[in-house]
C-alpha cells in the first residue's frame, strides 16, 4: 500500500487496517465527530488524497453524532466528488430513500426499507473451518451501480445500527491487488476485454437465466452497460479488475463481449475463474460494524459483498451515499444512463 498522507496539523492520521493488505483507519482530532472530520478534510482535497493513497478504502470509527445529523453525511460526500447522487432521480424505490435527504440510500431490513440480508453461504464454513469469503461459496460480490454509464466513483457507508457481532459484516476485495497477482494466462485474457453489466431484477442474472425467466424489456435508463474489465484509476493510474458476479452481470448477452454468452459459455467459465481469484482471502477485508463506523470506498477499484444476519431478531440500519464526477477519460461527455424519465414512485 502507498504511504498515506496526513495533514500538517495532525488533525488526521492514518494507519493500515489490521488483517488487510489495503485500506487505512483514520484517527486523530479530526475524527472526534463528523463535523470535525468535515472541517479537517475540507481543504486541499485531503480526504480524497488519503483515500487514493489507501488503495480506495478508509475507515473512520465513532462518528455517532452523524446519526442525529444525516445531512453531515451528504456534506462529507461532497469532499470526494462534485455530484452526490439524488436517488429520487433514479428508479430507486422511494421506501429506501431517506425521507429528509434524497441523497441517502437506506439499507435496512426494518420498515420502511424492508431490505432482507443475503442467505448464509452453503456450506457455512470453508473446509478448514474458516469464514468463507471466496466466490462462489460467498456470493453477492459487486461494485455499486456498474450497470450504469458512467459508473459512480465513491460510496460512503455509515452504520446507524449494526447487527450483532459476527454477523452482518461487509466484505471488501481489492481489485488492484487482484489484477497485479493474476496469473499470466488470465492477465492476457482480460486485456482489452469488455464486460456487460445488468441491473439486478431485470431477468439477466445467472439465477434468472437458469430458471428460464424472460428478460424484462429495457428502457433508456436500465439497458445493460459495457464496461472495461481492466479499469485504470483516473487519479492513481493503477489498473484494477472491474467486474461483478452472478447478480450484476448480463448472463443473456454476456457476461463478456466476444465470448460465448450464457450461463454455460466460455465467458461464464472465465468469470468464475476471475471472481474466485479476485475474492481470494489475500485480497479481502471483512468489516464487523460498530455504531458510528463510516467506510469510504472507491467503486473504481474495489468490490464488496454483504453477509447474513438474523433479520427476524435484529434490525440493521445503514446509510449510503454515492459520489460521481471522475470516472475516467473513457466516459468523457457521456450522458448519465441512470437518470430515470420520471421520479421513482415504487
Amino acid at each position: 500500500m502507498s504511504t498515506v498522507p496526513s495533514d500538517s496539523s495532525a488533525a488526521l492520521t492514518a494507519a493500515p487496517l489490521a488483517q488487510a493488505g489495503f485500506g487505512a483507519c483514520l484517527t486523530g482530532p479530526g475524527t472526534a465527530s463528523a463535523a470535525a472530520l468535515l472541517a479537517a478534510g475540507a481543504s486541499d482535497g485531503k480526504l480524497a488524497a488519503m483515500l487514493d493513497a489507501a488503495d480506495g478504502f478508509l475507515l473512520v470509527k465513532g462518528l455517532v453524532d452523524l446519526r442525529d445529523d444525516p445531512g453531515l453525511l451528504v456534506r462529507l460526500s461532497t469532499l470526494f466528488g462534485p455530484v452526490v447522487e439524488d436517488y429520487t432521480e433514479t428508479t430507486m424505490a422511494r421506501n429506501r430513500i431517506h425521507r429528509d435527504h434524497p441523497e441517502i440510500f437506506v439499507v435496512s431490513n426494518g420498515p420502511p426499507a424492508n431490505r432482507q440480508p443475503p442467505p448464509p453461504p452453503t456450506p457455512p464454513l470453508t473446509e478448514d473451518g474458516a469464514f468463507p469469503v471466496t466466490f462462489p461459496q460467498r456470493s453477492g460480490w459487486h461494485t455499486d451501480q456498474s450497470y450504469r454509464r458512467p459508473p459512480p466513483d465513491i460510496s460512503l457507508f455509515y452504520c446507524v445500527e449494526p447487527a450483532p457481532k459476527g454477523s452482518g459484516q461487509t466484505l471488501y476485495a481489492n481489485g488492484v491487488a487482484a489484477y497485479r497477482s493474476l496469473p499470466d494466462d488470465l492477465k492476457a485474457a482480460v486485456a482489452d476485454l469488455i464486460g456487460i453489466h445488468a441491473q439486478p431484477g431485470t431477468g439477466r442474472s445467472e439465477s434468472a437465466v437458469r430458471a428460464g425467466q424472460t428478460p424484462d424489456p429495457t428502457g433508456s435508463h436500465n439497458h445493460p452497460q459495457r464496461q472495461p474489465v481492466v479499469r485504470h484509476h483516473p487519479v492513481t493510474g493503477r489498473p484494477a479488475l472491474y467486474l461483478c458476479e452472478r447478480g450484476q452481470m448480463d448472463w443473456v448477452d454476456g457476461p463478456f463481449v466476444g465470448m460465448t454468452p450464457g450461463v454455460d459459455g466460455d465467458g461464464a467459465r472465465l468469470l468464475y475463474r476471475l471472481m474466485a481469484h479476485y475474492t481470494a482471502p489475500a485480497h479481502v477485508y471483512c468489516h464487523d460494524w460498530d455504531v458510528g463506523d463510516l467506510v469510504i470506498y472507491d467503486n473504481r477499484s474495489l468490490i464488496h459483498a454483504a453477509t447474513w444476519f438474523d433479520a427476524a431478531a435484529h434490525v440493521r440500519v445503514m446509510w449510503r451515499t454515492t459520489v460521481w464526477g471522475n470516472p475516467g477519460p473513457e466516459y468523457a461527455g457521456e450522458a448519465k444512463s441512470w437518470r430515470a424519465t420520471a421520479p421513482s414512485a415504487r
